[in-house]
């Protein structure tokens, strides 16, 4: 018996769906640092924004490699904005892409107090 309870508060915790917030939801918030993700040649189609209740926040982000080239999207591509108006980068990831090609892919943006709004890159395109 107390060792069927140790496994069960030994799991991780689930993760649930956020609202979902359509992509053309435009957010104001000031940038006065002028913070943006890299440069590159991803553009963001469409994302779902998950969370749980420890504030580990996390996304399903589709992008596609708009190079006509293969290409490496890491975490310095991306750039979340959070309900307070912060931006903050996923935790550390590489994941390749072919040229032209369209991925899902389910990163980490670690833990907030406060919920992901918008998930974007900067593409030079």
């Amino acid at each position: 018996m107390l060792v069927c309870t140790f496994c069960a508060h030994s799991s991780e915790e689930v993760l649930s769906i956020d609202r979902v917030v359509p992509n053309s939801f435009d957010l104001a918030f000031p940038n006065e640092s002028n913070i943006q993700p890299e440069q590159s040649d991803f553009s963001v189609n469409n994302f779902v924004l998950m969370s749980n209740d420890s504030g580990e926040r996390w996304a399903v982000v589709t992008l596609t490699n708009m190079a006509s080239g293969r290409r490496s999207l890491t975490n310095k591509h991306l750039m979340a904005i959070v309900a307070d108006g912060q931006r903050i980068a996923p935790l550390e990831f590489l994941q390749s892409f072919k040229a032209d090609e369209t991925l899902s892919l389910t990163i980490n943006f670690g833990e907030s107090k406060f919920p992901l709004l918008s998930i974007y890159s900067r593409s030079g395109k």
